[in-house]
């Protein structure tokens, strides 16, 4: 982690942008593959330097994702930047590999009932399902990254336990998953509820290794972002103009801006290397090519400011 400001704030945060793999797999409407590895392209170029590129699910039920190796195989790869990938099982590994993802992401629930929804397996199941990755990943020098989803609440189960969201972190651990992501993906998170289940998994891994995903349904996203920021997290998952949501939660809206949380980040002084003006242009520019509002506030308003201004 970064040394901490004299507000005890990280003075650098890293900015995971999961627009085009989070974002685009919940659009209804086909996004044609030359859109998304210009949208992966543009936002390098805006500075982000980690984003998720691709899904290597099964097209029956993640059709969006169907050309995730075309679209790792096709865009331009600059230095310094990590191109990763969400994958299932060791199938899924395998096609990361094959078109050289830099890092993995693998995934399971803090909620039983969510985690049989949404990958049909319990959460022990999901993290057997996982362990040959991770020993996959290691043997080809590949970083292996976990997401919890339901951190903080289940659309089935109501409120979540911090044991239950520290039970995952430590068995995603002892199978050698390196990095760790909370997630509310369902956006009913508050503060306090942030600071209860974050500090669960610092108990098991250490602060540099544990990042925050966040949807915004009850407003709540920035201010849980702020609360991490607090604790010393210094890497946020993310999507460019809002993009994404969960078809498994019902009335959830899409992941916190990246937009909004920059705003935030540039208000902080806390440094990201990503270019507010750009970033703005490139949520306006899906958006329209998607045919709706980019769900951004400050995207939004900077903008109107911007067009007014022109």
């Amino acid at each position: 982690m970064m040394a901490g400001s004299s507000s005890g704030l990280p003075t650098r945060v890293t900015l995971v942008e999961v627009g085009p793999r989070d974002g685009l797999q919940n659009e209804t409407q086909p996004v044609a593959t030359p859109l998304k590895i210009e949208l992966i392209e543009r936002l390098v170029q805006a500075g982000i330097s980690k984003l998720e590129a691709a899904a290597f699910v099964s097209p029956k039920w993640v059709p969006q994702m169907a050309d995730g190796a075309e679209v790792l195989g096709r865009v331009m790869r600059r230095p310094g930047v990590v191109y990763a990938a969400l994958v299932p099982n060791l199938q899924g590994f395998e096609a990361a590999l094959a078109v050289r993802a830099d890092e993995v992401v693998v995934f399971s629930a803090a909620s039983e009932t969510f985690c049989r929804k949404n990958i049909n397996c319990s959460i022990a199941e999901s993290i057997e399902r996982f362990a040959p990755v991770c020993q996959a990943a290691r043997s080809a020098g590949i970083a292996v990254r976990g997401s919890i989803s339901c951190s903080l609440g289940c659309p089935y189960e109501g409120p979540v336990r911090p044991d239950a969201v520290a039970r995952v972190a430590r068995l995603m651990k002892e199978i050698g998953v390196q990095q760790i992501g909370v997630a509310d993906t369902i956006g009913v998170g508050t503060p306090r509820a942030t600071r209860d289940a974050f500090e669960a998994v610092l108990a098991v891994y250490p602060l540099q290794d544990v990042s925050g995903h966040f949807h915004d349904t009850y407003g709540q996203a920035l201010a849980n972002v702020y609360a991490c920021l607090q604790m010393g997290i210094s890497t946020f998952d993310a999507s460019v103009a809002g993009l994404g949501g969960c078809p498994f939660a019902r009335g959830a809206t899409g992941n916190v801006a990246t937009e909004d949380v920059l705003y935030l980040l540039n208000g902080l002084q806390i440094e990201t290397g990503v270019d507010m003006t750009r970033l703005v242009q490139i949520g306006q520019w899906i958006s329209g090519v998607l045919g709706r509002k980019a769900a951004t506030r400050a995207g939004n308003a900077i903008n109107a400011r911007a067009t007014q201004a022109g």
